[in-house]
């Protein structure tokens, strides 16, 4: 038997990391249209819905960026697991109401990456099973996750994006974040 080319093993390699290039944005597409429909029912009964079987997460809101044409469900936790089929909620912070930040993370390169999009003063919507709630941009600013640590207690139920940063980078993870805070303002 012949062993392979070396150009052929290449070519294989190229073709199974493209493929899981492209797994990883497909699948957290895919999984927006099922935690859609967990979302509904959820609102319809109040009652934690998992979007599969097999979820270990469940939807608590809907997150809207009107002016960038997103709309997104957002699930309780921000664990890898969670933050690999949407954004999620951070369980140490707040809901609407609760007097505290709410914070919500989320993956720089799928379902976060309209945040360097976003200016002061644009609108952002959060949908709870409490009501609609409606917050406009303050401002925009990069951290590095070593030195400051977001404290939900230390803000008055201020909307708080959280992604990695910078959004261009090939490696993941590193220890700088972009974070974009809202205030709430009253319809």
């Amino acid at each position: 038997m012949r062993k392979p080319s070396p150009a052929l093993l290449m070519l294989l390699m190229a073709i199974g990391l493209t493929g899981y290039g492209l797994w990883i944005p497909a699948k957290a597409e895919l999984a927006q249209w099922l935690l859609k429909d967990a979302w509904q029912k959820t609102l319809l009964d109040g009652r934690k819905q998992k979007p599969w079987n097999r979820a270990d997460h469940w939807p608590v809101a809907r997150l809207t960026a009107p002016d960038a044409g997103i709309e997104q469900i957002v699930l309780e936790g921000d664990s890898g697991n969670v933050l690999a089929f949407a954004p999620g909620h951070n369980s140490q912070s707040g809901m609407p109401g609760d007097d505290v930040a709410i914070i919500i993370s989320g993956h720089r390169d799928t379902h976060f990456s309209f945040l360097r999009e976003l200016q002061q003063g644009q609108q952002l919507h959060l949908q709870t099973v409490k009501g609609d709630f409606h917050y406009a941009v303050i401002k925009t600013q990069i951290v590095d996750s070593r030195m400051i640590r977001l404290a939900p207690q230390l803000t008055n139920e201020q909307l708080v994006l959280v992604t990695c940063y910078p959004f261009d980078s090939p490696i993941a993870g590193g220890p700088l974040r972009y974070v974009v805070i809202a205030e709430p303002v009253t319809r």
